[in-house]
């Protein structure tokens, strides 16, 4: 799918030495829902050399496994921990013959969180460049779009993707209906900002960070885990949680953790800081209360304040399969992150701190 190699994907050896380097490479591949390929390389390469096993299920999920060695207990329960590898997109509606694409949103996109920006359309044979289009900000109000431009009300039907490429090659390229547009790599390395890292879509590659990072940890502790952990990155969560449902119905396990940003608002009481956030609920129900106290804890327990919040307009993976009965129990653990589903801001040290309560969180569970 890459018309440009991404150097740090040359090499399946090739491991990053840090949770930054990690985090680059993350970002830098595109992972639209359904389409996840280069974000599900560089997670394989990533949990491969330090899990027991690694594989792909038929819904795309890379699952990692590490089996619960601890001495004199006999490991009976599994844990799932879910972080997504999908990005808000776009996808093509219909293909104009002037060579210009109509597109809608793929996830919870809104025309806002992109802006008037450079894209990659991928196309089944070829990656061809375009330019996300408003229109004229020289517009007035006597059209309808000029209208919805001028007032900041855009709608995914005031927008158009420019190509400057012929109706034929488009075809050849095999661009059509149900083709992925996402923004393009020219605009996703992180940014730094003081003592945080801006980005496109740390949704949700700042917790796929941590969870690889606790996957790291959890490797050199096997003799520490009563249960057995199941690290699932999960394909379309912001589309229909596909991913996640397939795997809550096929892995073994009573208990689901996803790790999410989660957003910072006055209306949480939620604050841009290190401290994790601790979600006891969301549109789709309330997170199972002992799985949300022994989170809390594991927080504590590695020096943080959790932050506790009820995330009304959210969903996870862990919702989605508690809501539908395929777990019995379930949690979010997730990274304070500001502008989510925009431009996002994390701080330093936000992402091992998320890891450091997940890797507590599983240790200090008991068999049952």
């Amino acid at each position: 799918m890459s018309d440009v190699p991404l150097e740090a994907m040359s090499s399946a050896s090739s491991q990053p030495d840090t949770i930054s380097e990690l985090l680059a490479r993350l970002l830098m591949a595109r992972g639209p829902g359904g389409q996840e390929d280069e974000v599900r390389e560089i997670c394989l390469q990533t949990v491969t050399p330090v899990c027991d096993e690694t594989w792909v299920d038929a819904a795309g999920n890379l699952i990692g496994f590490i089996k619960g060695r601890r001495e004199g207990i006999e490991s009976r329960r599994a844990v799932r921990v879910m972080a997504h590898m999908d990005e808000i997109a776009m996808v093509v509606k219909s293909v104009n013959a002037d060579g210009t694409l109509r597109v809608t949103a793929l996830g919870g996109a809104n025309p806002v969180n992109f802006g008037m920006c450079p894209v990659d359309i991928l196309g089944d044979h070829e990656v061809i460049p375009g330019v996300l289009s408003f229109g004229s900000m020289h517009a007035t109000q006597n059209a309808p779009q000029g209208a919805d431009v001028l007032s900041g009300d855009v709608h995914w039907n005031d927008v158009h993707v420019v190509t400057r490429t012929s109706l034929q090659i488009l075809r050849a390229h095999g661009v059509r209906p149900g083709t992925r547009v996402v923004l393009s790599r020219h605009w996703r390395e992180p940014f730094r900002v003081g003592d945080a890292i801006a980005a496109h879509f740390l949704d949700d590659r700042a917790p796929m960070a941590a969870v690889i990072d606790s996957a790291r940890q959890l490797s050199h502790r096997r003799n520490d885990l009563a249960c057995d952990v199941y690290f699932v990155f999960t394909t379309s969560e912001e589309e229909s949680n596909a991913g996640a449902m397939f795997a809550s119905t096929t892995l073994p396990g009573d208990t689901t953790i996803a790790v999410e940003v989660g957003p910072v608002m006055d209306e949480y009481g939620t604050k841009l800081c290190v401290d994790p956030i601790i979600n006891t609920g969301d549109e789709k129900g309330y997170y199972t209360r002992e799985v949300v106290t022994s989170l809390a804890a594991a927080a504590q327990t590695c020096g943080y304040n959790p932050q506790y919040a009820l995330l009304v307009d959210f969903a996870s993976d862990a919702s989605a399969v508690l809501s539908n009965g395929s777990s019995a129990k379930a949690g979010c653990l997730a990274i304070p992150t500001e502008n989510t589903h925009g431009y996002e801001l994390i701080l330093d040290g936000a992402i091992q701190a998320c890891s450091a309560t997940l890797c507590q969180y599983l240790v200090a569970l008991q068999a049952e």
